[in-house]
């Protein structure tokens, strides 16, 4: 029994790292028509071109760069974007490598993403030389913010559902699917790393970075996520400097948190952004 229990949680762990780790690119389409805007295509150094819409507002106002989550694309951050926008905000969302309409072989769990984000941000600082930036990013998109080395040159971030480390997300999510007795065959999932992306478990630990960032962070939490546990949430804002904020939403999980509480979230990220990019 127990030889079978095993076996079924390797092919489970296998199948599951197959998943996280596949491409899923996607046509996008055109730019809404509500939006003012233009396509962009931005090189970077994780190997891939990137594909995404550029939203000016008026000249010298802060830009904010928004960074999906996995296995998303840039369609999932069209709410913020038209919210943000609509708040004189320029905007920069933009498909990932590996997903959406970007080229890439592997999603990296924010490994080569992080590259993109710095791709990005550079992208923004040719675009409006000396303008203020913050990057809003939700779980994966967090994550690569954190990871990007050296630290990103913005002004504020806001982080979004973030996991801790990668050990950990492994263990939730192979916990989601067989149960509690999951957690002691997390070890199965994260093995496959090295194999499949050439990185390990030590590359992939966003909070050993958060404490050397030290521009203004919000941190948003889901209070019944099961994917990054309030706990894991609660930890890595433990971890981070000064100054920070955070905000756990009364029972959301791991989800789209703008439609979930939407008056509030934009109520408290405008605030956040007007504190820090307004100055």
């Amino acid at each position: 029994m127990l030889t079978t229990i095993v076996l079924l949680g390797a092919i489970v762990a296998y199948a599951l790292g197959a998943y996280l780790c596949a491409p899923h690119q996607r046509p996008v389409g055109p730019l809404p028509s509500d939006l003012s805007g233009e396509a962009v295509t931005i090189p970077s150094a994780s190997g891939s071109t990137l594909s995404g819409w550029y939203l000016p507002a008026r000249a010298n106002a802060p830009t904010v760069i928004l960074l999906h989550g996995v296995r998303g694309n840039r369609l999932s951050m069209l709410s913020r974007a038209r919210f943000l926008h609509q708040a004189g905000y320029s905007v920069l969302l933009f498909d990932f490598q590996a997903h959406g309409e970007s080229s890439g072989q592997h999603i990296t769990l924010g490994y080569l993403e992080s590259k993109d984000a710095q791709a990005a941000v550079a992208f923004v600082r040719a675009k409006n030389p000396g303008s203020k930036i913050a990057l809003l990013g939700t779980s994966l998109g967090g994550a690569a913010a954190l990871l990007a080395h050296p630290p990103l040159s913005v002004d504020a971030m806001i982080l979004e559902l973030v996991y801790p480390t990668i050990t950990q997300a492994c263990e939730d999510r192979i916990i989601l699917r067989l149960g509690s007795p999951g957690k002691y065959l997390a070890p199965l999932l994260t093995c496959q790393l090295r194999p499949r992306l050439g990185i390990g478990p030590e590359d992939l630990r966003p909070i050993d970075q958060v404490g050397r960032i030290t521009i203004p962070k919000f941190f948003i939490a889901g209070a019944e996520d099961k994917n990054t546990t309030l706990a894991e949430s609660q930890a890595l804002f433990a971890a981070a400097a000064e100054p920070k904020q955070c905000w756990s939403v009364p029972g959301a999980g791991h989800i789209d948190l703008h439609p979930f509480v939407k008056t509030e979230y934009e109520k408290r990220v405008l605030e956040f952004l007007q504190k820090y990019l307004e100055k």
